[in-house]
């Protein structure tokens, strides 16, 4: 198995886990956890977005932000802003701290789902 092709499995794992949170009924529990699966889902696709350029376009990139806009330019991903501001989302989950910002980003997670099953679809 590929380095990439283990990652992409780790990826199309973490969505799974991530649409199973998201399927239960809520808690502070269940939001946490959909909150902390959603990180890991963003952490693996930027890192297999980054792999897969490297292995099949020859380009190296080093943050989510920039991999996914060269993903862009390589005509991997169609062009959205949504990618950026998951990575924004998804930087500012690491500094929740307090109930109303935590909320706030669990009601956007079932928006991110569409962008991450299209993601793996694109990258098979």
């Amino acid at each position: 198995m590929t380095k990439l092709s283990a990652q992409q499995a780790q990826l199309e794992r973490a969505l799974s886990r991530l649409k199973e949170a998201l399927s239960l009924p809520k808690s502070d529990i269940v939001r946490d956890s959909a909150i902390q699966r959603f990180e890991f889902t963003l952490d693996l696709a930027w890192k297999t977005v980054k792999t897969y350029l490297e292995d099949k376009k020859g380009v190296i990139c080093a943050s989510p932000k920039e991999c996914f806009r060269e993903a862009y330019r390589q005509g991997i991903m169609l062009y959205d802003d949504e990618w950026i501001k998951l990575v924004d989302l998804r930087n500012e989950t690491v500094h929740t701290y307090n109930e109303e910002t935590a909320q706030k980003i669990y009601n956007e997670l079932p928006a991110t789902i569409r962008y991450f099953e299209e993601l793996v679809e694109k990258l098979k």
